[in-house]
């Protein structure tokens, strides 16, 4: 397991949210994969929920396991935990800046996915209070 996944997962676990190592395993493939919901959400709309993605045929079907979940919120999660990995790994720490710039780099940056980031600081911050009732929330953009 790489130290990336490793605090990618840890930020994840804390939100309640799934992170299949298959799809996150390094920060490649995380940000692969959160372009891939950016596209779908992008397509679909900010209220589609992943199992609405998973049913459209994509190839994301490993995130089925949090079906319900808003899209647009699970893509600020992984956004907000890849954004914590790579603080942690190369400099110790996140901050909002540090997520618009990934957001920018990645082609990532979207008005939903700005506002879900603004809204849930707790995505990326991670002794944020109030974190681990993230996942007992109904998301919605």
């Amino acid at each position: 397991m790489s130290e990336f996944y490793q605090y990618f997962k840890e930020n994840m676990d804390a939100l309640g949210l799934a992170a299949p190592e298959t799809l996150f395993a390094n920060a490649t493939t995380a940000l692969a994969t959160a372009t891939a919901l950016a596209t779908q959400i992008d397509k679909f709309g900010s209220r589609v929920t992943l199992m609405e993605i998973v049913g459209a045929g994509t190839r994301l079907e490993k995130l089925a396991v949090v079906g319900a979940c808003s899209a647009a919120f699970y893509a600020g999660a992984v956004v907000g935990s890849i954004a914590v990995a790579t603080g942690r790994v190369l400099a110790n720490g996140t901050s909002m800046s540090d997520v618009m710039l990934l957001l920018t780099r990645n082609q990532l940056d979207r008005e939903w996915m700005r506002t879900c980031i603004q809204r849930h600081p707790g995505l990326y911050t991670s002794n944020h209070p109030g974190k681990m009732l993230y996942r007992h929330w109904q998301h919605t953009a």
